[in-house]
């Protein structure tokens, strides 16, 4: 699945410390070995080998199942990595060590912009659209998110306060997330291990406690759990979570009703309706509700999986809903090529500011919130007649 698989590289296997430390570490000598693949020996018909069921695992130790048309387009994914990485590296060699850190606009307008602020600005975009090197990707993540700063703002002890204060207590987040826990990422070697467990266990039951409105939602369990395999750091996934809930992503994404949810569901189908509308039109026509398969997307951040318009023609010719469900969930077990995503996205679709999205969110989020409110009105009135 996309959304845990691009810039994939082969494992070479997890070394979990104690917690707060490195969870694990991947040795640097995986980015000289090819992709791996268990194939069955002597294919009958060579011709057909994109019929042919390959094994391999990526960067993170995800076993991924494909064919042999996937691992190829893998290593030719990796090449490309590894030689846009050389970019990031020369950067790191002529402007110094996280410079990538000095891309701070003046809130006084461009008039009073550094010369330097501004091109190391414009050049970090254009890096992150080819793509982060995985070594660099914990670093970044915490750094331009936010999260480094959030967690600068409160004592060092804050985390193994919190974790001790949550020490055996009961609550209903507590229950939900025990339920949860054996069924995220269950083929994860290190997730699904005791340690692993853990760790996941008190990343969640720690910000249940951090903020008792979101308490725990399902969907938070594979966002965490993709944080600690990335970040490697216990805390830092933590200051992770807590920056993308706080601070990223819509309001109430994750409160009871789900409102945050609610609001992206229809902002992305008036999107689907201006950018694909022969798609939008043909799943109108079918009378299918894209919340179907669209609410795993925002609650797991993609995760698990990640959506692609790369096969309209294919979804043109569905005449079932079922038949769509399968294009959009099995399509993207096969979209390994993150740089054929972003031509679709930037060249076919097109771009969108952030300004233009931020307004739709804001238009949605007044007809949400009336909409709940009214379906509360509904239920406290059966209540009364009963």
């Amino acid at each position: 699945m996309f959304g845990i698989q691009a810039d994939r590289e082969i494992s070479t296997g997890f070394t979990p410390q104690r917690r707060i430390r490195t969870l694990w570490t991947t040795p640097t000598s995986s980015n000289n070995t090819n992709f791996t693949a268990k194939v069955p020996k002597k294919p009958t018909n060579l011709s057909n080998s994109n019929t042919i069921s390959v094994k391999f695992e990526d960067l993170y130790g995800f076993t991924v199942e494909g064919n042999v048309d996937d691992v190829n387009v893998l290593n030719e994914v990796r090449e490309r990595i590894r030689q846009q990485s050389k970019a990031w590296w020369d950067l790191e060699a002529s402007k110094g060590a996280n410079w990538y850190l000095h891309t701070q606009i003046s809130s006084n307008g461009v008039a009073s912009l550094k010369f330097s602020v501004l091109t190391n600005t414009m050049t970090l975009k254009k890096l992150l659209r080819k793509g982060v090197p995985p070594t660099l990707r914990p670093k970044l993540w915490l750094s331009l998110s936010g999260a480094a700063k959030k967690r600068s703002t409160v004592p060092e002890t804050y985390y193994d306060e919190l974790i001790r204060a949550t020490e055996g207590k009961t609550t209903p987040a507590t229950r939900q997330i025990d339920h949860d826990l054996p069924r995220t990422f269950p083929c994860h070697p290190w997730i699904n291990s005791e340690e692993g467990q853990a760790a996941l266990r008190r990343v969640l039951v720690g910000y249940s406690f951090r903020d008792s409105e979101v308490g725990y939602c399902q969907g938070l369990n594979y966002v965490a759990a993709l944080l600690l395999i990335v970040l490697k750091e216990e805390e830092d996934a933590f200051w992770m979570l807590s920056v993308l809930l706080e601070n990223v992503l819509v309001t109430d994404c994750y409160t009871d009703n789900l409102s945050g949810c609610h609001v992206e569901q229809r902002v992305f189908k008036d999107l689907l309706t201006k950018k694909c509308p022969r798609i939008a039109a043909h799943l109108e026509l079918m009378g299918f509700d894209a919340s179907l398969v669209a609410t795993e997307w925002f609650l797991c951040l993609f995760s698990k999986s990640l959506p692609s318009e790369m096969k309209e023609e294919d979804l043109l010719r569905a005449h079932h809903i079922g038949d769509v469900i399968d294009i959009l969930q099995t399509t993207s077990r096969h979209l390994y090529d993150p740089d054929e995503l972003l031509t679709v996205a930037f060249d076919k679709i097109g771009g969108m500011t952030a300004n233009s999205i931020t307004k739709e969110r804001k238009k949605q989020e007044t007809v949400v919130l009336a909409e709940i409110d009214q379906r509360l009105k509904r239920i406290n009135s059966l209540k009364l007649d009963e």
